[in-house]
C-alpha cells in the first residue's frame, strides 16, 4: 500500500556536562580548576534519498534519538560531541510539527539536507567560572537539552505532470500507455486509490514523471471520498492534465465536469487552480465524441485552455499532447511549498519566552527551559554557587515578576525539584 503520511517522535542528543575538577600535580599543592566544557549533542538531520518513493519505514519505527555529547573531564578536556543521526526520506516529505503545524521543513531535492532537531549545547566547566575574587568555583554548566518534537511527514508526489478528472475518465489507461507504468485498470470508480507515477521518455534527453492522481469527486475539498488524500498529492505539480470523458458515455456532461473538477481545485487551494492546465478530451473513439468535442471545446478554449483530443484506448493523440507537455514543463519553475525565511521567523518566535510565572494554590511555581538549565548547574551547597543563582534570577527579571504578582516574604517558591521560601 502507498504510505503518504507518518508521525514520529524526534529527540536530538543533549550536550554533556561541564566538569568540576581542579589541577592535580606533584609539587602544586593548590592547582586553579581545570573543568572541561561537555560535548555538543548530536542533531537530528533528514537527508533526501532519491532511491526511496515511500513512508512505509516509518510504519515500522516511530521513536529516532541523536547521541549525547559527552560530558567534560579534567585537566581542560572537552566532551566528544554526539553523532548526528541521519534519517533518509523520499523526495516530496514535507515535515511539519504535530503541536503547532508548522512546516520545519521542504525535502524536495535528492541531496537536501537539513536539520529537524538541534543537539543541545554543552555545558560550561568551572574553568569559566573562576575570578579574581572566586578562585575556586565548586560548580559547573549542565549541557543543554537536545530539541524534541512529534513530526508528521507527509509524502506529496513529486510528479511534474498530474493527470486530474473525475473516476473512470481514463486517466490509468493514458498512464499505461505513454510510460511503463501498469495501474490497474477496470470498468468502475475508484479503480485507482493510490497515485501511480510513470517516466514519459521523450527522447535521451528529455522526459518527464507523470502521476495519475486517484479521481476527485463533488466536495472533495470537504473531504468527502478520499477528497484530501487526492487533492494534496496534485500540489507539487508544475502542470496538470485535465482528463475528461469526451464522450459522455456514462451520461455525463463533460463540460460540467470539467467546471466541478475545477471548482473543487480552488477551494481547497487556489494556488492549485492557478496551477498550468491544459485538457486531455478522452474516448474520442466512442460514438458522440465528436459532436460533443466541437461545444467542448469552444467552451473550455474561450477560458484560456489548450484542448487536445485523444483516444487511450487505440493510442490517437497521446503523442502530441505528451510533447506539448515535456515543452511547457521546461519553461515552468519548481514547485516549492515553504521558504526558509518563513521558518526562521517561526523559530524566533518560540524562543522569546525565558520563563514562565504561575500561582498554583499559596505556591508560585517558576518554569521555562532557561530556569530548568539554570537550577540544574547550581550546587546550592556551594556558596559562590547560590550567589550566583540569586544574581541570575534577579537580572533574568524573574524576581520583578513574582513581586508583581505579590508575593510576601515567607512564601513559597518552587523551581522545578528545588524550593525555597522567599525573602527580599
Amino acid at each position: 500500500m502507498f504510505i503518504d503520511s507518518a508521525k514520529i517522535y524526534i529527540k536530538a542528543g543533549d550536550g554533556g556536562n561541564g566538569a568540576v575538577s581542579f589541577h592535580r600535580e606533584k609539587y602544586i599543592n593548590k592547582g586553579g580548576p581545570d573543568g572541561g566544557d561537555g560535548g555538543k549533542g548530536g542533531d537530528v538531520v533528514f537527508i533526501v534519498d532519491e532511491g526511496l518513493r515511500t513512508l512505509q519505514d516509518f510504519r515500522y519505527k516511530r521513536r529516532y534519538k541523536a547521541e549525547n555529547g559527552q560530558n567534560g573531564g579534567s585537566s581542560n578536556c572537552s566532551g566528544k560531541g554526539g553523532g548526528d543521526l541521519i534519517i533518509k526520506v523520499p523526495p516530496g516529505t514535507l515535515v511539519r510539527d504535530e503541536q503547532t503545524g508548522r512546516i520545519i521543513a521542504d525535502l524536495v531535492k535528492p541531496g537536501q539536507r537539513t536539520v529537524i532537531a538541534k543537539g543541545g549545547r554543552g555545558g560550561a566547566g568551572n574553568q569559566h567560572f573562576a575570578t579574581p575574587t572566586r578562585q575556586v568555583p565548586n560548580f559547573a554548566k549542565p549541557g543543554d537539552p537536545g530539541e524534541e518534537l512529534w513530526a508528521i511527514l507527509e509524502l506529496k508526489l513529486l510528479a511534474d505532470v498530474g493527470l486530474i478528472g473525475f473516476p473512470n475518465v481514463g486517466k490509468s489507461t493514458i498512464l499505461s500507455m505513454v510510460t511503463a507504468a501498469q495501474p490497474k485498470i477496470a470498468n468502475y470508480h475508484f479503480t485507482t486509490i493510490d497515485p501511480n507515477l510513470g517516466v514519459v521518455n521523450i527522447d535521451a534527453e528529455n522526459g518527464f514523471v507523470m502521476a495519475d492522481i486517484p479521481g476527485i469527486i463533488e466536495g472533495a475539498h470537504e473531504g468527502v471520498g478520499l477528497g484530501h488524500e487526492f487533492l494534496k498529492h496534485i500540489e507539487r505539480t508544475k502542470l496538470l492534465i485535465h482528463v475528461v470523458d469526451i464522450s459522455g458515455s456514462e451520461g455525463r456532461d463533460p463540460i460540467k465536469d470539467f467546471e466541478i473538477i475545477n471548482e473543487e481545485l480552488k477551494k481547497y487551494n487556489p494556488v492549485l487552480f492557478e496551477r498550468p492546465q491544459i485538457v486531455a478530451a478522452n474516448k474520442m473513439d466512442v460514438t458522440g465524441a465528436e459532436e460533443n468535442l466541437e461545444v467542448f471545446r469552444k467552451s473550455v478554449e474561450s477560458q484560456g485552455y489548450q484542448v487536445f483530443p485523444v483516444s487511450a484506448a487505440s493510442n490517437k493523440g497521446l503523442k502530441e499532447l505528451v510533447y506539448y507537455a515535456a515543452q511547457r514543463i521546461k519553461e515552468l519553475p519548481d514547485t516549492i511549498l515553504t521558504s526558509d525565511e518563513e521558518d526562521e521567523v517561526l523559530y524566533t518566535a518560540v524562543e522569546e519566552e525565558p520563563f514562565e510565572v504561575r500561582k498554583e494554590n499559596d505556591i508560585f511555581v517558576v518554569e521555562g527551559n532557561w530556569v530548568k538549565k539554570l537550577v540544574g548547574s547550581t550546587n546550592f551547597d556551594n556558596y559562590e554557587s547560590l550567589q550566583y543563582f540569586q544574581r541570575s534570577i534577579k537580572r533574568k527579571g524573574i524576581v520583578d515578576a513574582l513581586e508583581n504578582m505579590g508575593i510576601n516574604e515567607g512564601d513559597t517558591v518552587k523551581m522545578y525539584d528545588l524550593e525555597f521560601e522567599y525573602f527580599r
